[in-house]
């Protein structure tokens, strides 16, 4: 091409790209030349923020949620751990969960009896509350459960699958070296022998009467009626009720109701959460809850 031709068309590419660019270069130029008086605004507006944010009363109510399987204590913990603020003058746990792993089970309990040995706390039953997470709030002041919750299912579980005959039609056979009896109770890669059954039989006895012990204990109930109450027993709210597993059947208002008027608040202002953290929790939670059938272990559920 020409050199006269090239440079019509040259000068006709930069003013085609300074007209696309224009926006972001105003954009610039305007950041550039006010810059100081952006950031002078915007230490005005934190400054007011934080002004309008301390002359708002303190929360005095506080709502923790347990979702989902429960294999971690520590964001409940960590939770409870807040609820220790001398503001905050009752709690609500809201619970909708099938259960999950005995030891997370265990602590976030003793953390809500804990808790609630200096402020009350009620759990909400929202949707399930069954195994591990009945066992998280029997030391609760109170338990109200949502008409249509699902609760009890007190028993202990431990199962893997047989992956023998899987393993045999792909043609890999698992290599093994062990010390001590008992140190390949539990494979998934072969039938269970009667002395393993017998062996992870102890520990899931052991563990189911130490939770039925601690709900007659904590409910006030006969332990010679756990056939009645446990036993993995599925109920109703209704039928929770009339076996002592529950107090009340109720809703959500229902229960915020009762928190208010157990902690003695004359104007109920509840700590809210972040929605973004709220979110990628909730996210969080049915991941896990999808790979945790699949994992080993001694279950509550």
């Amino acid at each position: 091409m020409p050199e006269e031709q090239k440079q019509p068309q040259q000068k006709g590419l930069k003013e085609h790209a300074a007209t696309l660019f224009s926006p972001l270069t105003a954009t610039l130029d305007f950041l550039q030349k006010y810059f100081k008086g952006i950031i002078l605004l915007f230490l005005i507006l934190l400054l007011l923020a934080s002004m309008q944010k301390s002359s708002l009363q303190p929360p005095n109510l506080m709502s923790i949620e347990l979702g989902g399987t429960i294999l971690s204590a520590k964001k409940i913990l960590k939770k409870i751990e807040e609820a220790e603020d001398k503001n905050i003058k009752g709690v609500l746990f809201v619970v909708d969960s099938p259960g999950g792993a005995v030891a997370p089970s265990l602590e976030i309990s003793l953390a809500i009896k804990r808790l609630n040995q200096k402020k009350p706390v009620i759990t909400y039953a929202a949707g399930t509350l069954a195994s591990g997470a009945y066992y998280s709030a029997i030391w609760s002041r109170k338990i109200i459960a949502n008409p249509g919750s699902a609760v009890g299912s007190i028993g202990v579980i431990i199962e893997a699958p047989n992956l023998k005959g899987l393993l045999d039609k792909v043609g890999v056979e698992p290599q093994v070296v062990k010390a001590g009896k008992y140190k390949e109770v539990g494979t998934p890669f072969r039938p269970w022998k009667e002395y393993e059954k017998k062996e992870l039989a102890k520990v899931v006895y052991d563990t189911y009467d130490m939770f039925v012990h601690d709900v007659a204990k904590a409910r006030g109930l006969d332990i010679k009626d756990k056939d009645k109450f446990a036993d993995a027993h599925i109920f109703t709210a209704r039928q929770a009720k009339a076996v002592g597993l529950v107090d009340e059947v109720g809703t959500l208002y229902e229960a915020k109701k009762e928190i208010e008027k157990l902690s003695g608040v004359k104007k109920a202002i509840w700590k809210k959460e972040d929605p973004l953290e709220k979110l990628m929790e909730q996210l969080s939670e049915q991941t896990v809850s999808k790979i945790a059938s699949a994992l080993l272990g001694l279950k509550l559920f």
